[in-house]
C-alpha cells in the first residue's frame, strides 16, 4: 500500500470513528426506544419497561446507565420511600429526538416497500 493511500485511510478512519462510536450508542435497538419514550417528559423505570416491548430489566438498566453517561439522559432520584427515580432527556438528547422522529416516520412510511423489496430479492435469489 502506498504511503499516500495510507494517509487517506487514516484520515477517513479518524473522521469516521467518532461518528461510528456515537451512532453505535444512540442508534441501538434499545436506545432509540428509550429516547423516544423519555421524550414525553420525565418517565419512571417501570413506565419505560412497559413502553419498550421485549426489553429485559437488566438491558434497560444497562442502556439507561449508558445514555446517562453519554449525557443524553438525566436521572433524578426523589427522596421518598421507596425512592422515586425519573429519567428525562437532556437538551442534547432533545435535539437528537428531532432526528430520530424523522427516522421513525421514514421507517413507518417505507416499511411495506422494504418488505416488498425483500420478498422480490428473495424470490430472485431462489431462482
Amino acid at each position: 500500500m502506498s504511503r499516500s493511500h495510507t494517509r487517506v485511510t487514516e484520515a477517513v478512519r479518524d473522521e469516521a470513528c467518532p461518528v461510528t462510536e456515537v451512532l453505535d450508542r444512540v442508534a441501538g435497538k434499545w436506545s432509540i426506544g428509550i429516547l423516544m419514550a423519555a421524550a414525553h417528559g420525565p418517565v419512571r423505570f417501570t413506565e419505560l419497561e412497559r413502553a419498550i416491548n421485549g426489553i429485559s430489566r437488566r438491558m434497560l438498566t444497562l442502556n439507561l446507565r449508558r445514555l446517562e453517561r453519554d449525557g443524553l439522559l438525566i436521572r433524578t432520584v426523589h427522596p421518598t420511600v421507596p425512592p422515586k427515580v425519573e429519567y428525562s432527556l437532556t437538551p442534547m438528547a432533545r435535539e437528537l429526538h428531532a432526528s430520530l422522529t424523522g427516522l421513525v416516520s421514514w421507517a413507518e412510511r417505507h416499511r411495506s416497500a422494504i418488505a416488498e423489496a425483500r420478498a422480490a430479492y428473495d424470490t430472485a435469489a431462489e431462482q
